[in-house]
């Protein structure tokens, strides 16, 4: 099982690299590349149509303004994608992005986190990996059950 990871350039990196961080807590492998919608479109189509021939089974696509890489990368794969619009500095306040990514023609589905939020696609990564994979649902279970401990832990630190 592996996810790739893609951005439209490198300044994504640090947003994307939480969707990173939590796959690799979860033991799940990732691809990570950089592919601009506008500035390597053949780079685009060949990831697109390809992806699922390397053993990706999950996309995440990391994108500001515009935002085109998650929806184009959908229109081409048959693999589900998971968009995360990032806040970038040529941005309208990351809303550009937000807009670009969840407003889909009927057809060609991307699953949206919020601004920024890559580590919540690295889990809804895990958990479609998880659907049929038991040992990776195991891992997302105790991972789910850590998160509630920390609230417990928190609300006793209170008192």
């Amino acid at each position: 099982m592996k996810v790739g990871i893609i951005m439209g350039s490198t300044s994504d990196l640090p947003v994307m690299q939480k969707a990173i961080d939590i796959l690799e807590h979860l033991g799940i492998a990732t691809e990570v590349d950089i592919v601009s919608a506008h500035r390597t479109p053949e780079k685009l189509f060949d990831y697109g149509q390809n992806a699922h021939t390397r053993g990706i089974n999950v996309i995440i696509a990391g994108a500001g303004g515009a935002a085109h890489l998650p929806g184009m990368v959908a229109s081409l794969s048959p693999l589900p994608v998971i968009g995360v619009p990032v806040k970038s500095r040529n941005s309208i306040d990351g809303w550009d992005s937000v807009l670009s990514i969840l407003q889909m023609p009927g057809g060609v589905p991307v699953a949206t986190v919020a601004l920024d939020g890559a580590q919540n696609a690295g889990i809804l990564a895990a958990q479609i990996l998880g659907a049929t994979d038991t040992e990776v649902q195991h891992r997302i279970v105790t991972y789910k059950q850590e998160l509630k401990q920390k609230v417990i832990d928190g609300a006793k630190s209170l008192k």
